[in-house]
């Protein structure tokens, strides 16, 4: 990675450090008189309405927002770029009627997966279980990851400095505050986060006059706005698809369901959230267009940075590392809450250990030994994007399979164990290599010539669409 240092590195430091620092003591100050399990894993079910909205926001919208979105406009287009955004708020819209039934019908309970132990077996439940562990894992590493290597390119600090400082400093007050703290700090990110957008939408519209546009592009990079550009559909209904799946799945927006003070609440808060994301996603995809447009080599990660750092405004870039900071940290507190809630409740029915086993601390344990592998992986510097593909891959094999449980009886879970298994293991077959110019079965079980040119060129898209869809045919047939 080319080191450009728009910053100094100690300038860079001292900033991550007092950021970190700050949004840590005001998780430890805020949570002291907030302890207890109930607070740790839903805040006592009594969060209101601009808390919730703000939350929900913040953990939804992280790292990944400066880096995922102009990545995948750079070589799926427009069409990206819309999946991407509408991907990312759809749920917003299916909790809202599927947030009330799980709450009218496990009122106490504090995760999403605590239905399904319910609704199947042990088997399948453990393996959704892991799933989902497992999925919040490879979030974590992306978003560390992300924000690494966002400092490294504006200051050429080492990713693993910046790693180790947010993972200490968020793990010291989410592991002590639980939710409560998570929502409490969420606030405050959520507002720096639209404040600092907006600056950023200002400048870019202001500065780079007719080259930020649709006509610009349509002049410089036409393919991308075309209706017969192929990847404009595919990698289109691809993120809807992966994204979506993805934040069904995730455990912080389900904790946030049950935190909600009421049903009402938490249908005017996801309505909100809805709202708020979709033009942010938008305008993210939107700059990566302009990005490639501009300059054609491009890295797809730094298309957003590119624009806004390309005259090398030290102000510009405090901004950028303020606005990364608080986007991994609300997602990473979020994360954090998330599998430690999983652990507790979940793990806690499923795998048993002595009488005197004490789960909260256990689940803290757990999360400092999971920490410590994401801070070795986000060390290495990965494709972001290409993390967040591959724990996406995961919650589409499952998708179709748990959220149709909720309103057929009928599905047992020998069918549902087998559908899941074949749809992931589909998936993973034509699941592209990072280079995305080969997968498991195209290119290394066998060779690349027996494949036609749409199949090499839509590897991503087929591998989703067999692991979401391969299930249902299962299902069908038996």
């Amino acid at each position: 990675m080319d080191k450009v240092n728009y910053i100094s590195q100690t300038t860079s430091l001292t900033l991550v450090i007092a950021i970190s620092l700050i949004f840590t003591l005001l998780g430890l100050v805020y949570s002291k008189k907030y302890q207890g399990l109930n607070n740790y894993l839903t805040a006592n079910r009594n969060v209101g309405f601009f808390s919730l909205s703000t939350s929900l926001v913040a953990s939804a919208l992280g790292a990944w927002i400066l880096f995922g979105p102009a990545s995948a406009a750079t070589w799926g287009g427009i069409g990206a770029v819309i999946g991407y955004a509408l991907g990312t708020a759809f749920p917003m819209i299916f909790l809202i009627y599927l947030g009330k039934k799980i709450r009218s019908e496990f009122p106490k309970g504090s995760t999403l997966i605590e239905f399904l132990r319910k609704r199947f077996g042990k088997s399948l439940f453990k393996l959704i279980l892991l799933m989902t562990i497992f999925y919040m894992f490879v979030f974590l590493c992306a978003e560390v990851t992300a924000v690494s290597i966002l400092i490294n390119y504006i200051s050429g600090t080492s990713l693993w400095i910046t790693a180790l400082i947010i993972l200490v400093t968020t793990l010291t007050y989410t592991l002590y505050g639980g939710l409560r703290a998570s929502i409490f700090t969420d606030t405050i990110q959520s507002v720096i986060i639209l404040v600092l957008f907006l600056i950023s939408v200002i400048y870019l519209t202001s500065f780079m006059g007719d080259q930020f546009s649709f006509r610009f592009i349509a002049q410089k990079s036409p393919h991308l706005l075309s209706g017969s550009y192929v990847p404009n559909y595919t990698a289109g209904l691809t993120f809807f698809i992966a994204v979506a799946a993805t934040n069904l799945f995730h455990q912080g927006n389900w904790q946030r369901v049950y935190a909600a003070k009421n049903d009402e609440i938490l249908k005017k808060s996801l309505i909100i959230s809805f709202i708020t994301i979709i033009p942010i996603v938008l305008f993210m995809g939107f700059s990566g267009l302009v990005a490639v447009s501009v300059d054609p080599k491009v890295i797809p990660d730094l298309g957003f940075f590119t624009l806004l750092l390309k005259d090398q405004a030290e102000f510009l870039s405090l901004i950028i590392i303020i606005l990364g900071l608080s986007l991994t940290i609300s997602t990473v507190d979020t994360l954090v809450n998330a599998i430690s809630s999983l652990v507790i409740v979940d793990a806690k029915a499923t795998f048993k250990f002595s009488k005197n086993t004490d789960y909260l601390r256990l689940s803290k344990y757990f999360i400092i030994a999971l920490s410590i592998v994401a801070f070795i992986i986000s060390s290495k510097g990965f494709s972001v994007l290409y993390l967040f593909l591959l724990a996406d891959l995961f919650c589409c094999a499952f998708v179709l399979t748990v959220f149709y449980s909720f309103y057929n009886k009928h599905l047992n879970e020998k069918t549902a164990y087998i559908s899941i298994i074949v749809g992931l293991i589909g998936g993973f077959l034509l699941f592209p290599a990072p280079d995305f110019s080969k997968s498991l079965l195209v290119g290394i079980i066998l060779p690349v010539e027996l494949f036609p040119a749409f199949v090499l060129q839509s590897l991503l898209f087929l591998s989703f669409l067999i692991a979401t869809f391969i299930p249902t045919i299962i299902w069908k047939l038996r």
